[in-house]
């Protein structure tokens, strides 16, 4: 098939994003419903609990989103009083971002729900071919961030 003839349908970047879309899409209505949050709020959330204290920038290549939306998702979650802001002994124009207590457990309660809900959407996977995509998904974000 030519470039001329191809179909978005088959172009598979367009299908892994409209995956993932849809994908955020059904976690989004849980942790909104259950908790407040939208995507982004969880996804800093998710950052934070997993690996600790993170400026800003560094949540922006953690999460892979832009800054204006960790930055909103963080004002949102320090007014929630999810994450507590601190000084940046090695850089002074930054600040150290973490849970703080409410916000652990907020995390924690999530944490059961999004594992149940990876259950449901890749049920219809064997473990194998989980453990397959997740290699591979791997594979193509390596992929993406070399340069030719």
């Amino acid at each position: 098939m030519s470039a001329k003839q191809a179909s978005l349908a088959d172009f598979l970047p367009y299908l892994l994003s409209i995956t993932s879309n849809a994908v955020s899409d059904r976690i989004a209505a849980e942790y909104s419903s259950r908790f407040g949050l939208k995507i982004p709020e969880w996804r800093v959330m998710a950052v934070l609990g997993d690996s600790g204290a993170h400026t800003q920038r560094e949540l922006v290549g953690a999460t892979r989103m832009d800054k204006v939306a960790v930055n909103r998702a963080c004002k949102v979650l320090e007014e929630r009083a999810l994450i507590a802001r601190s000084p940046n002994a090695r850089d002074g124009r930054s600040h150290h971002l973490e849970l703080t207590a409410t916000g652990r457990e907020v995390h924690g309660a999530i944490m059961p729900i999004a594992l149940k809900m990876e259950q449901q959407l890749f049920g219809a996977l064997s473990a194998s071919e989980r453990k397959t995509f997740k290699d591979l998904l791997a594979r193509i974000r390596e992929q993406s961030a070399s340069k030719e």
